[in-house]
């Protein structure tokens, strides 16, 4: 295995890590890790074979694909290892966590993938829909940089969903709250989701939940006090109904809400209320939004179980939804995930994990070490036509630490030490190091 000092990379990179140390059982296994973290950034495609090669360790690609297939590591511990990271690293002492979940689908080829089955694809271009591949439920904490003017999520955890018959997306979802909750006892979690997530596995006390409200739910008042008469007390008070039947009854109040990091003028309505087609006898609020100048009975409306906020609060809360969609979108077509073409159980199980995972480290070593507005001054040298970009994007982040990687490999040959290095479009490698 290659030795620590063979993997020349940025300080700040390699301590963060070095963070992640003892969630592997071997050093081994760890270095292993960081070199296919490394190449991932480097490599062009998110291939085994792609890392490996960029990382320099092209001829011990065996080990790389062993690493996924057969190595002694859990990406559910690893995950968490990296959500106290980002805890540490990016947020206050006691704050709560904000935690975005939602399903995405990565297209597979071959019969013989592990857990792949026809599913419907939501990011599909045009009107075809349904695709064959793996569907994975991510929990994605959300987090507020300096330099973004929106929240960003960062993927943590992850879990494979295995078809009918099995544990729904929603349990999936509730069962990584209640990791995180665990993880973190000394902080309010809040997760959000879409309205695909509602159901009885997300009541619990240990989180609240934020989700949208379908059109055709139905929704009612409260338990009402006992009354002393005889007979079985009622569990709901009055029908308060659809959002439809709610908005026409409403009693809207002018609000300014934080939603995409600015603030706008809005008109907002709740009331307390059991929802219990799907959250049973947990209590609630329904909250509705809509625009000063909608023609619509409203534009939004949020069922949450966090009873003690304001419904500027749960609009916001809600907002921070948002941030795991663009996350999907870079993991897939930035950073690379899904492009490893593995087809055994564990191999498909982690590798998926392992790229957002080296994702999410990505955006916080550049939260943590790099200058943004140097960042995009280079890139509109460099890009002219972006006049209006002003905040970084995935893409800029992994530039920002190839180029920090590729210095750092150039930086660590000695002059007249011998070795040959070859210079890539997008790597550099080493017959020394591969050997």
């Amino acid at each position: 295995m290659l030795p620590p000092e063979s993997l020349p990379m940025p300080p700040e990179w390699r301590e963060l890590l070095e963070e992640l140390a003892p969630a592997f059982a071997r050093r081994s296994t760890f270095r292993l890790f960081a070199a296919l973290a490394c190449g991932l950034i480097l490599a062009d495609r998110g291939t085994v074979t792609g890392m490996a090669a960029a990382a320099g360790i092209g001829r011990q690609w065996r080990r790389a694909c062993w690493f996924f297939a057969s190595a002694k590591w859990d990406a559910g511990a690893l995950g968490l290892a990296v959500a106290r990271l980002i805890v540490k690293c990016l947020l206050s002492d006691g704050g709560p966590l904000v935690v975005a979940v939602d399903g995405t689908f990565f297209r597979r080829w071959g019969r013989h993938v592990a857990e792949a089955r026809w599913a419907y694809d939501g990011s599909a271009q045009g009107g075809k829909k349904i695709a064959f591949g793996n569907t994975w439920v991510i929990a994605a904490l959300v987090v507020k940089l300096p330099c973004c003017p929106s929240p960003v999520a960062l993927p943590v955890l992850f879990r494979l969903w295995r078809g009918k018959g099995t544990a729904s997306q929603v349990r999936l979802a509730a069962q990584m709250m209640r990791l995180l909750a665990d993880a973190f006892p000394e902080r309010r979690v809040h997760g959000t989701g879409d309205a695909a997530f509602h159901g009885e596995p997300l009541a619990c006390r240990d989180f609240t939940w934020t989700t949208r409200l379908p059109a055709s739910a139905v929704t009612c008042g409260p338990k009402p006090p006992p009354t002393g008469r005889r007979g079985r007390p009622r569990k709901q008070g009055d029908r308060i109904g659809t959002r439809k039947d709610a908005a026409a009854a409403a009693d809207w109040q002018d609000v300014t809400v934080r939603v995409y990091g600015k603030e706008q003028k809005a008109q907002a309505a709740a009331w307390p209320c059991l929802w219990h087609g799907s959250f049973k006898d947990a209590p609630g609020q329904l909250v509705l939004m809509r625009e000063p100048d909608s023609k619509k009975p409203y534009d939004l409306g949020i069922f949450t179980l966090d009873t003690g906020i304001s419904p500027q609060e749960a609009i916001e809360r809600y907002s921070w939804r948002w941030p795991i969609e663009p996350s999907n979108a870079a993991g897939k077509q930035v950073t690379g995930a899904g492009g490893a073409c593995n087809r055994t159980a564990r191999a498909v199980e982690r590798a998926v994990p392992f790229a957002f995972l080296v994702q999410s480290l990505m955006t916080c070593w550049y939260a943590i070490s790099c200058d943004p507005a140097a960042g995009l001054e280079r890139r509109r040298q460099r890009s002219p036509w972006y006049t209006a970009k002003a905040t970084p994007a995935a893409a800029d982040m992994r530039a920002a630490l190839r180029d920090a990687l590729t210095e750092a490999r150039i930086n660590a040959i000695s002059p007249g030490d011998g070795r040959a290095w070859k210079s890539t479009a997008s790597s550099l490698t080493s017959e020394t190091h591969a050997a």
